[in-house]
């Protein structure tokens, strides 16, 4: 990853945090997407550059458009060009699909797929300019396979992303742009403490087959892989890394079977 200038969106908190995090640790310059939280953006500027590495930070509601391409643009100014993108702004409500308020159902596609659209739009346009190839990763969800009550715009639009993605990967390969996908499972982020308590949380994750909930420093780690030269021959890919939440069996399930 060393000198390859890479953007994440939604990287004040959460998986976005540690991937922006893992990615300097392994040599590239991050540049650090945000909507809100500018004092945590900058804690993670600071995790940056403590590494020795370039972090800027870049202000974007991505569910606009033209934010997201003002943006991009803005790391292509700062340093003159740009090798990839890690896209993880997510929006999310849970409440089930006869009660929704259509307010937050809209605003949940509008972050989660089309802010992911637009930006890999936007990356993809600039890497191709610059003739020199690159890698983009897209995180989304076993929501998009599990149809997971309380939660169908979210389920709609990782299962549009996962697509999305995959298209991307056939049309960009001829340019050498490399698009693969992350399925993370339940991590431990700020985004959970919308939903539930810590308690709730601890409890929850005891039912998990490795028994515990993930960190977004793991993500991170596997994005870092995954964006480097080292996987070069991986495009249009779908990775979990979920702890085993998404098998048939559960281990706590299969007590009886012994």
């Amino acid at each position: 990853m060393a000198k390859k200038r890479i953007l994440v969106t939604g990287a004040s908190r959460g998986i976005g945090r540690g991937c922006a995090v893992q990615l300097a640790r392994a040599g590239a310059d991050v540049a650090i997407n945000f909507r809100s939280h500018p004092e945590e953006a900058e804690e993670v500027a600071n995790e940056i550059r403590a590494f020795g590495q370039r972090a800027m930070l870049v202000q974007a509601d991505v569910s606009v458009q033209s934010d997201v391409e003002t943006m991009v643009q803005k790391v292509v100014a700062e340093w003159g060009g740009i090798d990839g993108l890690v896209s993880n702004a997510a929006y999310s409500d849970r409440e089930r699909m006869v009660n929704a308020d259509m307010e937050g159902f809209r605003r949940t596609i509008d972050v989660s797929m089309w802010g992911a659209f637009y930006a890999v739009r936007a990356v993809s346009q600039q890497i191709i300019k610059e003739e020199h190839g690159g890698s983009i990763v897209v995180i989304s969800s076993p929501h998009g396979v599990i149809p997971i009550p309380t939660a169908m715009a979210y389920n709609m639009a990782k299962a549009a992303i996962d697509h999305m993605a995959r298209t991307a990967a056939i049309e960009l390969a001829r340019h050498r742009i490399r698009v693969n996908i992350v399925h993370p499972g339940w991590i431990d982020t700020p985004g959970e403490r919308k939903f539930f308590s810590d308690e709730q949380l601890n409890e929850g994750a005891k039912g998990i087959p490795w028994g515990r909930m993930g960190q977004p420093e793991e993500i991170g780690r596997l994005i870092s892989f995954m964006m480097s030269d080292d996987c070069d021959y991986m495009t249009g890919s779908t990775v979990l890394m979920d702890g085993g939440i998404s098998l048939p069996w559960w281990s706590n399930r299969d007590e009886g079977m012994q």
